[in-house]
């Protein structure tokens, strides 16, 4: 039997045993299975409300003529209106075209607002002692508005007034929340009025809707949202933090519990250290290529059903699985290096600190980088190893991809990077593996490669 088949053997048997576990099974399809949950229970779990609170508005108007309007703008029904134009316009930011109007239909879930007008020079410390009067009604909420009489007409040329509000702690936030919506509306509203202009001419004049984009793909035109341009660097990063998490996180775990358990010891006597490095290189390498396979397929049945997929260069999913494999030669090859040199679990975590920070940053950076992609700091980490791997790929998934030189350039340097890695990972596999003891620090691990 020959070097290459030994190889083979050692990775085909960490891949299956791995692969065919319960744990991974589920660890590979529970984030899909939470990322349904997330998008269809938790909205309709946070949409489960109890029963529908009253709020009583003491209401001070110094100018005399913002009672009706602040009646008209806390009506249910204009509520309504309100929030629907507000979950519009947030639709239209995050996909234009994607907000279509509805009726505005009473909200439910939203307070009954009630008026109770007081004299317009009432003392306010006087009505302050009625918000937290215990003998009223403790179901219904309470709250206290005072409005000065230039808050509309102002003064010559002087700037216009405020209102205050007063309420007790147990006013809810949305109440608060529409009360402030609704002054400013209301106040708005009047005080154009008192000026002799229409609010509603105004409105229509400063309402412009915001068109929505054609993104053109290499078949054609098609329509689609800018919002997937902005997620997919860092859904980039996720693939590859994942895959890189995955398959090198297990594989240190379980040269560790070899190592423990003495079993290592027997499969020395058939392979040789470096054998039984690449078997579980490349073994675990195809339990990372199988978890990306799953998520990718996903997505791009995903965007298919969206009549998406078009929007999407093929190649992206070629540079990913490039990247992915410089990214997991480096820190897999650290990872099974710090496996080899510790007897337990516990020693391997103040060694995996310094690469943890090394792997998470970048994938932290990805958005970022992903919106300025041509910014200085994003060209240079394309060709800092081992952050490269993740920056040119945020940076391929952007809306300006990098020129062709640059991205041969940073996987020939993720490449040197690796071999480097792998070179170093051999050096202490070889001895570390039977030593047994105290922990080493980085500084012994420099010196065991020296040595070797």
């Amino acid at each position: 039997m020959n070097m290459f088949q030994r190889i083979k053997l050692v990775a085909a048997r960490d891949f299956l045993v791995t692969v065919s576990s319960k744990g991974f099974l589920i660890g590979v399809f529970i984030m899909p299975v939470m990322g349904l949950l997330l998008v269809v229970m938790i909205p309709k779990i946070m949409a489960q409300r109890g029963a529908q609170l009253t709020v009583e508005v003491a209401l001070i108007d110094g100018s005399n003529s913002m009672t009706e309007a602040l009646k008209r703008e806390l009506d249910p029904a204009v509520i309504a209106a309100r929030r629907e134009a507000g979950r519009r316009a947030a639709a239209e930011q995050a996909a234009p075209g994607a907000g279509q109007a509805a009726p505005a239909t009473p909200d439910l879930s939203a307070p009954i607002f009630t008026i109770k007008q007081l004299p317009a020079d009432s003392a306010i410390d006087a009505q302050k002692a009625w918000l937290t009067d215990d003998k009223l009604d403790k179901r219904a909420r309470r709250a206290l508005l005072s409005i000065p009489a230039n808050a509309v007409a102002r003064p010559g040329t002087g700037e216009y007034g405020t209102y205050a509000l007063y309420a007790p702690r147990n006013l809810p936030e949305d109440a608060e929340t529409l009360l402030h919506d609704a002054m400013r509306v209301a106040l708005t509203t009047e005080r154009l009025r008192a000026d002799g202009l229409d609010p509603e001419v105004i409105q229509k004049a400063t309402r412009v809707a915001r068109a929505r984009t054609v993104m053109v793909s290499p078949d054609g035109k098609q329509q689609g949202s800018p919002g997937l341009n902005r997620a997919l660097p860092f859904i980039m990063g996720i693939l590859l933090f994942m895959g890189v998490m995955i398959g090198g996180q297990g594989m240190m775990t379980s040269t560790i519990e070899e190592k423990s358990s003495r079993v290592v010891e027997v499969l020395l006597a058939a392979v040789s250290p470096l054998e039984l490095m690449w078997g579980k290189l490349l073994g675990h390498l195809g339990i990372g290529l199988v978890m990306m396979a799953v998520y990718v397929g996903l997505g791009v049945l995903a965007l298919t059903q969206f009549a998406m997929f078009g929007l999407i260069d093929p190649l992206l999913i070629v540079y990913l699985l490039a990247f992915f494999l410089i990214a997991y030669l480096v820190f897999g090859a650290i990872m099974l290096a710090i496996g080899a040199a510790v007897n337990q679990l516990a020693d391997a975590q103040s060694l995996m600190g310094p690469v943890m920070l090394l792997l998470v940053t970048p994938y932290i950076l990805t958005p970022f980088i992903g919106q300025r992609p041509d910014s200085t700091f994003a060209v240079a980490m394309s060709f800092i190893p081992p952050i490269n791997p993740f920056a040119m790929l945020a940076r391929l998934a952007s809306s300006s991809p990098p020129p062709a030189w640059q991205v041969l350039l940073s996987l020939a340097v993720g490449l040197l990077a690796a071999w480097i890695a792998v070179w170093f990972a051999a050096k202490i596999f070889r001895i570390g593996l039977l030593m047994h003891g105290k922990p080493p620090s980085f500084g012994t691990l420099i010196k065991w490669a020296r040595m070797s």
